[in-house]
């Protein structure tokens, strides 16, 4: 999911820009960006999208009634490879780690082109998907994010066939797992790290959440997410009373990470999300826990909030021992990294940034950059061009119960086509 909209600035890797200049296949420049949007058949792919729009609500009304929670996104998955093969994409497959592609085979076939949409959702087995319309507004539990993009990705594949479009690169269609917190861009990391394509993808764009089409992320924001586990002998709350707490150690410890110092600018977060632990109300618990969240523009800045957040840890377990007995056993302090998502940034001068901005700008729209946490992290911090853009129409409520969309056909129309646009450009019409 996209979070934390931010200015865009500096450069990753001079290699990217060399690259995509090299390659001649991604040029921002007026000429170019006509020879696609007042191509006839650009044209006529925006009509079949018009007229397809009915089965584009039709098939996110689908998606989003198949359960799909962190790790157990495989019946989706399932379902969305079947609609990839009817969708007439080739070499339809699953990976190893659960990710669906298909290829749309271009006339050169290379650089490769990926373009994808997450598959799971934030919420638990179990989770009500069931969706309500009103009018043009639905809700449900992850509709907008990412269901809406996993049946635009379709109607883009049926536009680009019924309008006979043949682009110069390859284009790899994805639904991928694992981009929702727990979830910890599982998925992106196989595909780029393990997968059959992983040398191959050159240039990369996910498509997540609902918007007018004119944001585009090219900042990765980065992440860590621990577990952190304070555990000590445990007892009876009366009969134990004055021995080491792990509820204690932990209150204390909560309390020192809420005064965490962290600059405004590079924008760096700390939340704590989830707690747990103890089996009683009358036992002093055995262990107590807590899931923490840490965020920053700036990789050096991520570190050093980690690094400060374990001697806070360190600190509440010292205490805790100082401050009660420990002739039962000392309260020890444990903390598991669950998350890792490494930051990063693709210039606003780089040509896949250019290309998005020079489309946007041709739907007369003034297009903004962001900073995001989603699957585009991982090809960022890998040096490979990636940006993030909407799926089109509105929407809100994510990660809530009642998340909905507006499939209202104007706007969610053109979100479509801005989107189309900025994969052809990149992919080259022939």
């Amino acid at each position: 999911m996209k979070t934390a909209p931010a200015k865009a600035g500096a450069c990753i890797a001079g290699s990217i820009a060399a690259w995509l200049l090299f390659s001649g296949f991604v040029r921002a420049q007026a000429p170019d960006l006509q020879r696609v949007l007042n191509n006839p058949k650009f044209q006529s792919a925006e009509d079949f999208i018009d007229k397809d729009h009915d089965r584009i609500i039709s098939e996110t009304i689908q998606i989003t009634e198949i359960e799909a929670p962190p790790f157990k996104e495989e019946k989706r998955g399932t379902a969305y490879l079947e609609m990839l093969r009817q969708a007439g994409l080739v070499n339809v497959e699953m990976d190893a780690e659960g990710n669906v592609m298909g290829i749309r085979k271009g006339t050169r076939g290379a650089p490769l082109i990926a373009i994808a949409a997450h598959l799971d959702t934030v919420f638990p087995e179990g989770t009500n998907v069931k969706v309500k319309r009103t009018g043009t507004r639905l809700s449900a539990a992850g509709i907008g994010d990412d269901s809406r993009a996993l049946a635009v990705l379709l109607a883009m594949i049926r536009a680009m066939d019924a309008a006979k479009i043949r682009t110069a690169s390859d284009i790899l269609f994805v639904g991928d797992v694992g981009e929702e917190g727990p979830g910890d861009l599982r998925g992106m990391k196989y595909l780029f790290q393990k997968g059959p394509y992983k040398d191959r993808i050159k240039m990369f764009i996910s498509m997540d959440g609902t918007g007018a089409g004119n944001e585009v992320s090219n900042g990765a924001l980065g992440s860590k997410r621990y577990k952190v586990t304070f555990r000590g002998p445990g007892g009876h709350s009366y009969g134990a009373f004055g021995i080491v707490n792990p509820a204690f150690a932990l209150g204390n410890a909560i309390n020192k990470f809420s005064k965490m110092q962290v600059p405004v600018r590079p924008r760096t977060t700390f939340n704590v999300g989830v707690v747990g632990g103890g089996t009683s109300v009358n036992s002093i618990p055995y262990e107590a826990w807590m899931e923490v969240d840490i965020r920053s523009e700036s990789r050096e800045e991520l570190n050093k909030a980690a690094e400060t957040l374990l001697g806070l840890m360190h600190e509440a377990a010292d205490e805790e021992n100082r401050a009660r007995s420990t002739g039962q056993g000392r309260i020890e302090m444990d903390m598991k990294l669950i998350g890792d998502r490494p930051s990063g940034e693709i210039p606003i001068s780089a040509p896949i940034v250019q290309t998005a901005t020079a489309v946007i700008k041709g739907f007369g729209m003034t297009p903004y950059y962001s900073m995001s946490s989603t699957d585009s992290n991982i090809p960022i911090s890998m040096g490979i061009p990636a940006i993030t853009i909407d799926s089109g129409g509105r929407g809100g409520r994510a990660h809530a119960l009642d998340e909905w969309i507006d499939v209202e056909k104007p706007a969610s129309v053109k979100g479509i086509n801005v989107a189309l646009g900025i994969l052809l450009s990149l992919a080259g019409v022939e």
